[in-house]
């Protein structure tokens, strides 16, 4: 089973307008994913229509978001069920400043069905951090029997290297991911041990395959996942480069 468990929607106001639900599982589709996972910026919104476009080409999906701590780095949620997602949702929304999108200046936020039709703008100013830290965001994940990942654990801005420095092993963390450029044998020897996948963090669709996670299970599930995260039995794509 070939995943990717980090892709933005329109939703996430850095996100390209083309990222409708629709667009993404058509896409995962054709670059030979069987599986999906939509985690928009402190939001899960587009959950539902995502669910029902997944549905239609019989492509696995979990649903989650990408959620800014107060120590400003970016963590993973994902769950089972849209409603998990959409409940984890309505906790970090009370978590943020209450402060009106510029779409002007940050992007539009559009939550819309599964025929792409925007149901509403979401008024929220969702790239900002939210007021919860990484151990509350972690403990509320797992209330939830959600799975809780760091995100981007090599990147030198919003990880948790770049602003704490190094995981202190106690947050409660599923796995560490990698994003599309990391060279998996240097990053391994800084996590410990701690189970790896590789993510697109897909913003645009050109960018939504090019890389993944692959493991023998075809269990996509929230406890599927931690039985592999828990044996290792993953292997990710080789990292992009650019030159």
């Amino acid at each position: 089973m070939r995943f990717d468990l980090h892709i933005h929607s329109c939703l996430s106001p850095c996100a390209s307008l083309d990222m409708a639900p629709s667009a993404i599982a058509q896409r995962a589709v054709d670059m030979g994913l069987d599986a999906v996972a939509v985690t928009d910026h402190n939001s899960a919104k587009n959950a539902p229509a995502f669910n029902e476009c997944c549905g239609r080409l019989g492509l696995k999906v979990l649903f989650g978001m990408e959620i800014c701590t107060s120590e400003e780095f970016h963590v993973l949620s994902l769950f089972d069920t849209v409603e998990q997602a959409l409940n984890m949702t309505d906790w970090v929304y009370d978590a943020l400043i209450k402060r009106v999108n510029q779409p002007e200046v940050f992007g539009d936020q559009p939550v819309v069905n599964a025929d792409d039709e925007i149901e509403e703008l979401e008024w929220r100013m969702l790239g900002t951090p939210t007021k919860r830290d990484v151990y509350q965001v972690g403990r509320r994940v797992k209330e939830l029997d959600g799975l809780f990942i760091a995100c981007h654990v090599d990147r030198s801005t919003s990880s948790i290297f770049s602003q704490l420095g190094a995981p202190a092993g106690d947050e409660g963390f599923d796995a560490m991911e990698l994003s599309r450029t990391a060279d998996e044998t240097v990053w391994r020897g800084k996590l410990s041990g701690a189970a790896c996948v590789r993510s697109s963090d897909a913003h645009n669709i050109e960018d939504l395959g090019v890389v993944w996670t692959e493991t023998d299970s075809e269990d996509f599930s929230v406890e599927g996942l931690r039985k592999v995260f828990r044996t290792g039995n993953l292997r990710l794509s080789p990292p992009l480069r650019f030159f």
